[in-house]
């Protein structure tokens, strides 16, 4: 991107003024190499956004951010309901509530590298991956309705999990105003057998050591001790989810002209939040956010008992369960006055700050843990919400390292035998059910991680609490 389009606020802010259609300005948070290094798409996008009818302060982009579809990813925008705002299904995406969940072991790493490759085998064998990847879990229409409706509820409720998880997730485990009615026989039909399945893409079962600590307090709180295993989840509400995501974004684009919405770009699909389409987008929106807290509960369980397999006497305590490409009706201050607004973040987190009411007992005085996915060879991060991230964008921050290159390049440049190899050298062993599919999620094919989370806590959207280190990835 060429930075002499922007305004340098500070040394990790960049604004660009409102021009043309824009309603209000368009931010990003990144510091110059990071922000040289994104695509032109980035740009444009982020001006699109700030285009569309009802959105509130800014369009922001997070350090992260790349192109994406309507949206870029790493996109986050809030909209009024009283000022004729939308809801954009190209603002949540195609992988509605893809997300991240943690769970903290009492297991220590040398226990791990000791039985290292039995538990990547057996991790492949007992967790479903890859595309078009199907669990021993067949759902009735009963089920899925019940499901559909209870979320990670539902799925504890069935012997999936265990209840002390929903205190520690997004929602506590449901998001409320799913409408199990609004998800078409087509959605439903792809979901029928794939509840307790990672999925493909960069979608992934990590177990990883805890390793260097940058706020002792926050990290003693998170039960984060170096040396200590801790186990990553990262996916989302799989087929149904995209069937949504592809349903109304096609009909949005089509009745928006109708509902008075200029779109720059079609693939931003938007309608205002109070007309029928809005609300019955809302309600199937939802109700895959609880298919995809559902699935990472059933992820979690099926990974607890591989565990309770190899090394009697391990727990796994969830950590944080946290979503990226929702829409969300959150209360913020904007122009000193609170208002209830409908947040989208495509490729971000949510990031409350310490002493936000929704935060559970525990964590309410530290913040909301952040959980942040880098490459296979780079590691995550943990990061907490800070004070500050409610006015600089509306309590959201990255939610990976971000690509800096297509799946299709980065598929020529690498071999997936290749990537395996090297990994393996470095004493972290990958199993996934296409070699194709470890090429495409190259580390080379990611952002600098490190980079992307030193400048989201000098933006002020979270700060960082540790490191986590691969030793066993299983890949989509």
């Amino acid at each position: 991107m060429d930075i002499g389009q922007l305004v340098k606020i500070g040394d990790f802010e960049w604004r660009i003024e409102p021009r043309g259609a824009m309603r209000v300005p368009a931010v990003i948070y990144a510091d110059e190499a990071l922000v040289s290094d994104m695509d032109d798409k980035v740009f444009e996008q982020a001006t699109n956004v700030a285009t569309l009818p009802g959105i509130v302060r800014a369009s922001y982009a997070m350090p992260d951010a790349h192109w994406g579809y309507g949206f870029p990813i790493g996109g986050v925008a809030a909209f009024d309901p009283a000022e004729d705002g939308i809801v954009s299904a190209g603002g949540v995406g195609f992988d509605i509530s893809c997300g991240v969940r943690t769970m903290v072991t009492n297991v220590a790493a040398a226990d791990i590298r000791a039985r290292q490759r039995e538990l990547a085998d057996t991790l492949f064998a007992r967790i479903p991956a890859g595309v078009g990847s199907k669990s021993d879990i067949s759902l009735t229409d009963a089920d899925m309705d019940a499901m559909l409706d209870g979320g990670a509820e539902w799925a504890v409720a069935r012997g999936w999990g265990e209840p002390a998880d929903l205190d520690r997730i997004e929602e506590h485990g449901r998001m409320a105003g799913g409408d199990p009615a609004r998800i078409s026989a087509r959605a439903r039909k792809r979901q029928r057998r794939e509840m307790g399945t990672l999925g493909s893409g960069n979608h992934y079962l990590e177990v990883q050591e805890v390793g260097e600590i940058f706020d002792r307090a926050a990290a003693d709180r998170f039960g984060l001790t170096p040396g200590r295993i801790v186990v990553t989840i990262h996916c989302g509400s799989r087929g149904l989810g995209h069937q949504v995501g592809t349903e109304y974004m096609t009909e949005m684009a089509v009745a928006a002209p109708g509902q008075g919405i200029c779109l720059p770009d079609r693939e931003l699909a938007c309608v205002r939040i109070a007309s029928p389409i809005g609300q019955r987008y809302l309600g199937a929106m939802w109700s895959a956010i609880n298919c995809a807290l559902a699935n990472r509960e059933i992820i979690g369980h099926f990974t607890r008992e591989v565990f309770a397999g190899l090394f009697p006497g391990a727990r796994l305590d969830l950590l944080y369960d946290v979503s990226h490409n929702t829409c969300k009706v959150e209360r913020h201050r904007s122009d000193g006055t609170e208002r209830e607004l409908f947040v989208h973040r495509k490729g971000a987190t949510r990031a409350f700050g310490p002493g936000h009411p929704e935060l559970p007992r525990g964590l309410a005085d530290i913040g909301q843990p952040v959980l942040i996915g880098g490459s296979m060879g780079a590691g995550s991060f943990v990061l907490a919400g800070s004070r500050t991230s409610e006015e600089r964008a509306f309590s959201s921050a990255c939610h990976g390292a971000g690509r800096r290159m297509s799946r299709h390049k980065a598929g020529r440049l690498w071999k997936g035998r290749q990537v395996a190899d090297e990994l393996a050298e470095r004493g972290i062993i990958v199993r996934s059910p296409s070699s194709r599919g470890i090429a495409e999620e190259a580390p080379g094919a990611y952002k600098d991680v490190r980079a992307v989370v030193d400048a989201t806590e000098m933006a002020g959207l979270a700060r960082k609490v540790a490191h986590l280190a691969p030793l066993v990835c299983i890949k989509g």
